[in-house]
């Protein structure tokens, strides 16, 4: 009997396999015939029911059987769609499609229905195609993916040096990112100004920000998937770019085996920034532009360094390896003088501040089908990030005299009755901040997929994954602080009122101080720690579809832990049970002008890791461990139109708990840093997307989100300084970087075959800042603590209250970009672009206006159209050329 089931297994297996050995690799060109471009994202449906996805040169590789002919289907959004007949004995084909229905290639047949090839899914996720990316991120100072990312639905307005957006209404760090499914802790150059996907690197981007799939996690906002580009098994390709301030390469080279189905490619990419004559002429500009002079206090230009290789190799067509590295680096270096001389003040400011960000990472995974109806998948990987900053500002205050305000107000009323020690008029008041600081991050990630096709349209699927971080955070940061004298506690006001020599009989004048005195003193955080954390991630789901597909749903549990070792403690979460469901249901197809109507409904729960949590101390005196936990519902609904035309809609509600906040209270003796738990939230908001998709004369989309979003704070302080909130007290408030509104135009005009103009307009409403009262600032006394003695000095500020419904006003935004496309030769196998773009072209016109600046120590108003501009004040040209082989 043992060894009847033995052969079972054996047959059942890995003899289907086998069979597939006898077969062939076929390389499948798709382009349009008018055009000779390349149709990229085209979808290929093979003989034996496997779908292809084209990739940028519009080409894919199938495999098919080595002794017969088979035929295989093409679409493309916009096209017609057709079948192929493949032959044995020839290697590529080239399949031609017209607008206009007509196809040309071999023995080709007009196909009714278009099988979908978006991966832009109703509920879950939206997509953008590689050559909408070259279109839309492939301009700027740096070219970046996150350009095209801030233009989706759901994805709220951040600026322009600013790559992480808040995801329908959460916190902007909370997005996620990976890169071929390896989860990236800090994906940004520059601190979070630019992402590391340069455009040439990705093949496509995938934001899923709805009720996605219980195989993903790590995130209660969305997940940004990223595509990286795969080599050529076939052809040496190369492809050399420059722009404003970058160089690209890529150059990609096939890897061939003994058999037919043993082939593979390695791809190699690279970036660097030029970035210094932009400087120079920024800086030249600044002669006349006075409100950005403080560019010529860059000393060493920004920059970027980077590079990746991405392989992959197929040994049996039910087995196949694939590999990326990533390794980048980024800094800057500002030395900045600064001086003001008025009647009544002079001041100076000199500041020295380097960064240097290095990181890298390198992934392997291994899939392979031991039967035709399962999916084994093997990926790990392992990276690191060292961050090191070093700066210190130096500022001295010299003011000739008190003004009549302080005397009138302050010094006549009770201040009189101290010692004249601490009034020194005219005073000299000087501060130094400095911050001396490495982090040092390194982490290794283990992860196990398992798909089995059931049949009847059932599928099950599990996994596991094992992510461990190292955290080491050493050096000092030190700046000067103030409080107002009553929030600090008892045994702090008694040494201040020492140190003035109040007596305790006298009433009067310590309660006048409580209410009217600021304590200026310096604080210190010097952060020591190497902390452990490990997550551990599992999942199971079911999925089910009809026979016709009409409805489509899918079930699932992922599974979320977190255990941290830190020196001298440990912490660890309850197990974090996340179920999810998604229904999607086809209403109709091919009706009246409709091609189809879907809806689709879901609802689930999603955790992530805060970063604060990582990188607790002993004396935070923390006994237990939370994720940020999210309950979202969405339900959304798709209409297709003829001529790849749609319309999507959705809504979502989602209720934030046990969200991570940090409370921090800088007292005179040390700093007070209590990390909570019990933050709350309650976002819901509509998301809309009509997309005309690629076509002759034009294409692109319009998409509007509304969001509404506040969050709570339950100990929360106002007077201190918070991380990922914290510091707006313990009601209900509009985060930061909240706008109600956001739109955005994306067109592409083609006038003729060889020109793209790339024309992009965004709107959004602006965000919530305090309300003023009054019409200028007031003065306050401010006692500088220095040990045991100090002195009084001057400050202003203006009296303000919070007001949620308190807005800047709107940004316009406006991009435009003229393409010239290269002719192809004789042989089709080069292309060409060269681009000029301008970007925030209103900028001239109008900038986004909040509450004016002022002079914190004279209480002078700044004028001028940029005193209180949010937005970059200048447009920004930009131009590149790329030729690939």
């Amino acid at each position: 009997m043992r060894n009847i089931r033995t052969l079972f297994t054996f047959v059942v297996i890995f003899l289907p396999g086998a069979f597939s050995l006898f077969a062939r690799d076929v390389q499948i060109i798709i382009e349009d015939i008018e055009l000779n471009l390349p149709l990229e994202g085209a979808m290929i449906r093979s003989w034996d029911g496997r779908q292809y996805i084209c990739d940028e040169n519009g080409k894919a590789l199938i495999s098919v059987p080595d002794e017969r002919q088979v035929v295989i289907q093409a679409a493309y959004p916009g096209y017609e769609n057709g079948r192929l007949v493949i032959v044995p004995g020839t290697g590529e084909y080239i399949l031609g499609l017209r607008l206009s229905g007509i196809m040309e290639g071999r023995e080709l047949v007009i196909e009714a229905a278009r099988p979908g090839t978006s991966e832009t899914r109703t509920g879950r996720s939206v997509a953008v195609s590689g050559r909408d990316i070259a279109q839309t991120a492939e301009i700027g100072v740096i070219e970046d993916v996150m350009s095209s990312v801030k233009l989706l639905p759901g994805v709220g307005y951040a600026g322009f040096f600013d790559a992480q957006p808040s995801i329908r209404g959460g916190d902007p760090g909370d997005m996620s990112a990976s890169l071929d499914g390896f989860y990236i802790s800090n994906p940004y150059h520059w601190d979070g100004g630019f992402s590391i996907f340069d455009p040439r690197m990705v093949q496509s981007a995938q934001l899923s920000h709805g009720v996605f799939s219980s195989r993903y996690g790590h995130t209660i906002s969305g997940l940004l998937d990223i595509s990286a580009k795969k080599p050529s098994p076939t052809e040496i390709e190369f492809e050399l770019g420059a722009n404003t301030s970058a160089a690209n390469f890529n150059l990609s080279l096939p890897l061939s085996g003994k058999s037919s189905a043993s082939r593979g490619g390695i791809l190699f990419m690279g970036r660097i920034t030029y970035y210094d004559p932009v400087i120079a002429l920024a800086q030249e500009m600044s002669k006349v532009i006075k409100e950005i002079e403080i560019i010529n206090s860059i000393r060493v230009a920004p920059y970027i360094r980077s590079g990746t290789i991405t392989g992959n190799y197929r040994f049996f067509d039910n087995l196949e390896f694939s590999a990326t590295g990533f390794w980048g680096m980024d800094g800057v270096g500002v030395t900045y003088e600064n001086s003001s001389y008025t009647s009544i003040l002079s001041s100076s400011s000199n500041a020295d501040f380097d960064w240097t960000h290095y990181q890298g990472f390198i992934t392997a995974g291994l899939s392979w089908n031991p039967r035709n109806d399962m999916l084994l998948k093997f990926s790990t990987g392992t990276g690191y990030e060292d961050s090191v900053v070093n700066g210190e500002m130096l500022s001295q205050i010299n003011n000739k005299h008190f003004s009549d305000f302080f005397m009138t107000n302050y010094y006549d009323k009770y201040l009189y009755l101290l010692d004249d020690s601490v009034f020194i008029n005219p005073y000299q008041y000087s501060t130094t901040s400095l911050i001396r600081q490495s982090d040092f991050l390194y982490n290794a990630q283990a992860r196990v997929d398992y798909d089995w096709e059931l049949g009847n349209g059932f599928l099950f699927a599990a996994g596991i994954q094992e992510m461990f971080t190292l955290y080491n955070i050493t050096g000092i940061q030190q700046m000067n602080r103030e409080r107002r004298l009553r929030a600090l506690n008892e045994n702090e006001q008694n040494n201040i009122f020492s140190q003035l020599g109040i007596d305790e009989d006298a009433i009067l004048v310590r309660n006048f101080l409580k209410e009217n005195l600021f304590v200026n003193f310096p604080a210190k955080y010097e952060p020591d720690l190497g902390n452990k954390l490990f997550t551990t991630s599992g999942y199971i789901l079911a999925e089910y579809h009809t026979p016709d597909n009409r409805l489509k749903t899918e079930l699932g549990l992922r599974v979320d832990h977190l255990y941290l070792a830190g020196d001298g403690f440990t912490l660890q979460s309850k197990p974090a049970l996340n179920p999810r469901l998604n229904l999607d249901y086809n209403i109709f197809k091919n009706r009246w002008i409709f091609q189809s109507l879907d809806i689709s409904a879901g609802t689930g729960l999603f955790s992530s890791v805060n970063d604060n949590i990582a990188s607790a101390e002993k004396n935070y005196n923390l006994t237990e461990a939370k994720p940020n936990r999210s309950w979202t519902s969405v339900f959304g609904a798709r209409l297709e139109f003829p001529e790849g035309l749609s319309f999507n809609i959705e809504a979502y509600y989602k209720y934030i708990f046990d969200r991570t906040y940090v409370p921090v209270t800088f007292n005179l003796e040390e700093l007070d840093i209590r990390p909570r738990f019990d933050g709350e939230g309650r976002v819901w908001g509509i998301d809309i997307l009509l997309q005309k998709l690629q076509s002759r004369y034009w294409d692109g989309w319009l998409s509007y989100s509304f969001s509404w979003a506040q969050y709570r704070d339950p100990s929360g302080i106002l007077d201190g300084m918070g991380l990922s909130g914290g510091n707006r007290g313990d009601d209900w408030y509009f985060p930061s970087y909240h706008r109600f509104h956001n739109l955005n135009l994306v067109l592409n005009v083609k006038p003729v075959p060889r020109i793209n103009i790339y024309t992009r307009f965004g709107l959004a409403s602006g965000v919530q800042i305090s309300r003023r009262i009054g019409n200028s600032p007031i003065s306050y006394p401010v006692y500088v603590s220095e040990g045991g003695t100090g002195y009084f000095i001057e400050k202003y500020y203006w009296p303000s209250q919070r007001d949620e419904n308190n807005r800047t006003t709107p940004s316009f935004l406006l991009d435009i970009k003229f393409s010239l496309l290269g002719k192809n030769n004789d042989t089709k196998k080069t292309r060409s672009e060269l681009y000029v773009a301008v970007e925030n072209v209103l900028a001239l016109l109008y900038t986004s206006q909040g509450n004016t600046s002022f002079n914190q120590y004279t209480g002078q108003v700044d004028t001028g159209s940029m005193s209180a501009s949010y937005d970059i004040p200048i447009p920004i040209p930009s131009f590149g050329f790329k030729y690939s082989y």
